[in-house]
């Protein structure tokens, strides 16, 4: 692989990038993986700490009843996650919505990032948007709340200037422990990185590095609309290594097959 490329394939997905950030799709007939396994698994948002405050709060609207009704609210988001990995995006929201009501003083609504994800596949942009910003004030140094907060705008005014004017932004001299997600903030941002910068720097880490820089590549494809591109790698995220092997359990991975599901790709 030279400086100024990178490719990436599957059995069925070939992806090459160049400098200038053209993307090519084909099949080929062979795996070649430039992910390396047994690299320590990097933080995501399958282990978002959303779940250390459900655990104090998970008695809440619990009784001896093992019906619908009785289900706390770790319950009810586990439930949502679950809708939402099986491909019911909108019955998710409907368990999201329960868990937020069973905390009466709000105190998990800044916790439901899963919620905002969901707002995006069924097009409620706005509330998507609403759900990250709550996220931002409780954890203002993960960078995929403000990524997933500039998809949600970019979406919602797709005729406008991207990046959207009321992105937000780190605190100032702060970043983001995961070194992948500083790319992935500045792309969106439009602070200088490109397609091609990202691609390199997924293809140059570990398998979790390589499943997020595709997996933001189509994203941001996806919210510039670039379709073509964004189906490529999205498709080679949800077939990746980590997606397919250790990291099959981050519910990160469960969004990239569920996004190409949902777009027919």
């Amino acid at each position: 692989m030279g400086v100024d490329s990178f490719s990436w394939s599957s059995t069925s997905i070939s992806i090459s990038i160049s400098r200038n950030g053209s993307c090519v799709s084909g099949s080929v007939a062979s795996v070649r993986r430039n992910a390396v396994f047994g690299v320590k698994r990097s933080s995501s948002r399958g282990t978002f700490s959303s779940m250390s405050l459900m655990d104090s709060i998970s008695s809440s609207g619990s009784s001896s009843d093992s019906g619908e009704d009785s289900l706390s609210a770790k319950q009810l988001v586990q439930k949502g996650m679950q809708r939402f990995i099986d491909g019911n995006v909108e019955g998710s929201i409907e368990y999201f919505d329960r868990a937020d009501a069973a905390v009466p003083d709000g105190s998990l609504r800044p916790f439901l990032w899963q919620r905002g994800i969901s707002y995006y596949y069924t097009n409620q942009f706005q509330e998507g948007s609403n759900q990250f910003k709550y996220d931002v004030k409780v954890n203002p140094l993960d960078v995929e709340e403000i990524v997933w907060d500039i998809g949600c705008l970019a979406r919602l005014h797709p005729d406008d200037k991207f990046p959207p004017s009321q992105e937000m932004s780190l605190p100032k001299g702060r970043t983001d422990r995961r070194k992948i997600m500083g790319v992935v903030y500045s792309l969106f941002r439009g602070d200088g990185a490109t397609e091609h910068d990202l691609a390199m720097a997924g293809n140059g880490g570990s398998a979790s590095d390589l499943f997020y820089s595709l997996f933001y590549l189509g994203l941001y494809c996806e919210i510039r609309g670039e379709d073509s591109k964004a189906s490529n790698y999205m498709k080679a995220a949800a077939q990746s290594p980590y997606a397919t092997g250790f990291g099959s359990r981050d519910y990160m991975s469960s969004v990239a097959k569920v996004h190409c599901q949902k777009r027919h790709w």
